[in-house]
């Protein structure tokens, strides 16, 4: 009884406390301490009186976040699980069944199995669904499954696992997993080293140099450094990740903000590995954070050219800060800035639309600055390459299919249907794509544009309102209308999806290395980077060398 009284109102009074104590020095004290005196007292009371058993702790965790929620997507409240998550993320370091896993639609999915690791060795596969880990059955578990794989090294889990509609289990023995931040490299040609750096954990810096230099002793003497899909980490890792490329006291980044403390400007500390190697780095719409200090702060310094299609523009600074029983919040404490002093954050979260989306900058508000020899550059809105390429773009149905998890799952679907391809690198055809389209009308897939969306709202207040059978004949005849507008979109963008199709196959048969490789010979974004760095003219004319 004193236990669950200490959770339903002792944790919520010290919490309390030590956010009064936090926030003393700010102008609206007052008002603060109010709003949290009458979410307190809320608190108890609701939990006191509420007619079924409550959850405090669950309660409390919802309110942070929802609360947290309409700041930015990057302000998050981290429980303890959820903190020891993050230290795996920024360390690459943990024991478990090496791989990644998504949650969709309540279900458990097996996203990519790493190579070599617990569950690759015990046979599962991307597209196998969790169903029960242990004793734990995961039909109405709410929890992070993935904390139910981890333990100590030797430890093991009993899986049952859903494949192909049919239930397997499998036994999995936990070992150390190292998610490496260079997932691979190797040389294009004799001449031009390829660098995937894949996020900014703290062995990122290490992992890059190491791969340069070993690089440079193959014979390398031009470098693609490929930060595509790279959604960021650790703001000192971009630091010294430039400065393998710069000089010592260079400024690569400067953060600003309205507390004094977190106004920062961070220059590189080391001597460089190599100041003249010709460099081109490659980005896309999921390059974000520290991947955008990379190629933001060489594009401005003119050390590299940048080729691609525009990253993701994100130009905001978080810290964790610790509060009470092993908790934190990621706080937004800052935007940070390019050496030419762009900042290049995408969205205004200050300012919401009707439907409350923070607003996207538009073109014409970007502001113009210069590189350190004179070209021009942007803010606003992401990196823009000095190279772009359209065929990088994503169309927006294209972005519904991936969104969507349309191409991942035909990707399972085709594995099953092709199981002996080996390390082969399929072909697909006409009749694949074709086969495409009709697993989309089987499983019914919905694209969610917003058409389909408002047109989906529209029979629901029509429904509601009890008159749906009046426009019923006017409605499926726009949805009919709507499929055929989504067909034409799907065979007039079928040679970007027929690429991604193939990416996500040969992942399958030859895990992330395999694509790696096949990139090196027919990636157009590597091969338009390879033939930059083999015209020493063209490359001096876009730095302006």
């Amino acid at each position: 009884m004193l236990s669950r009284f200490k959770k339903r109102y002792i944790i919520p009074v010290i919490l309390s406390g030590f956010l009064f104590i936090g926030v003393g020095f700010k102008e609206d004290f007052f008002e603060i301490a109010k709003q949290i005196e009458i979410f307190t007292n809320l608190f108890k009371t609701v939990n006191m009186n509420y007619v079924d058993e409550t959850n405090p702790g669950e309660m409390m965790d919802k309110a942070i976040k929802s609360m947290l929620a309409d700041l930015d997507p990057y302000t998050n409240y981290f429980n303890e699980a959820d903190v020891v998550k993050f230290k795996i993320n920024n360390t690459g370091e943990y024991t478990g069944i090496g791989a990644m896993i998504t949650r969709k639609e309540g279900k458990i999915i097996i996203k990519e199995p790493y190579k070599n690791y617990p569950a690759d060795k015990a046979g599962l596969k991307a597209g196998d669904e969790i169903i029960q880990i242990g004793d734990v059955e995961l039909k109405d578990y709410k929890e992070d499954a993935s904390t139910l794989m981890r333990g100590a090294k030797n430890a093991k889990v009993e899986v049952k696992f859903i494949r192909q509609g049919k239930m397997n289990t499998a036994t999995l023995i936990l070992d150390e997993v190292e998610v490496k931040a260079v997932p691979f490299y190797g040389k294009v040609d004799e001449k031009t080293g390829y660098i995937v750096l894949s996020q900014f954990n703290r062995k990122a810096t290490f992992e890059t140099q190491a791969a340069l230099l070993d690089l440079k002793t193959q014979g390398a003497e031009k470098i693609i450094l490929d930060l595509r899909g790279n959604p960021g980490g650790l703001l000192g890792e971009a630091v010294n990740i430039c400065n393998l490329f710069v000089p010592k006291g260079e400024i690569i980044v400067t953060t600003k903000s309205k507390i004094e403390k977190h106004n920062q400007t961070y220059k590189t500390t080391r001597d460089p590995i190599d100041l003249d190697v010709p460099l081109v780095i490659l980005v896309d719409g999921k390059s974000a954070s520290a991947s955008e200090i990379v190629s933001g702060a060489l594009q401005d310094l003119d050390r590299a050219v940048v080729v691609g299609s525009r990253s993701f523009g994100k130009g905001l600074v978080q810290r964790p800060l610790d509060l009470t029983y092993g908790t934190q919040v990621k706080v937004t404490i800052s935007r940070y800035y390019t050496p030419s002093g762009r900042c290049i954050q995408a969205l205004d979260y200050s300012k919401k639309d009707t439907e409350g989306k923070a607003i996207k900058t538009e073109a014409k508000n970007f502001n113009a600055f210069k590189t350190k020899k004179g070209r021009t550059v942007y803010d606003g809105g992401g990196i823009q390459p000095d190279v772009e390429l359209e065929e990088t773009k994503l169309s927006s149905i294209t972005e519904a299919l991936q969104k969507n998890d349309a191409i991942f799952n035909f990707a399972t679907y085709y594995y099953y249907k092709n199981p002996a391809l080996g390390n082969k690198i399929p072909t697909i055809s006409d009749a694949d794509f074709t086969d495409f389209k009709s697993f989309l009308k089987k499983e019914n897939f919905s694209f969610d544009t917003e058409t389909e969306k408002q047109l989906k709202k529209t029979l629901e207040t029509a429904q509601k309102e009890k008159i749906e059978e009046n426009i019923k004949v006017e409605y499926q005849n726009l949805m009919t209308a709507l499929r055929k507008s989504e067909e034409i979109q799907l065979n007039k963008n079928q040679t970007e999806i027929k690429k991604l199709i193939l990416d996500e196959l040969i992942k399958r048969y030859q895990y992330k290395e395999g694509l790696y490789q096949y990139y090196i010979q027919n990636n157009s974004e590597v091969k338009k980077a390879t033939s930059i760095l083999a015209n020493q003219t063209e490359y001096n004319k876009i730095l302006k060398k």
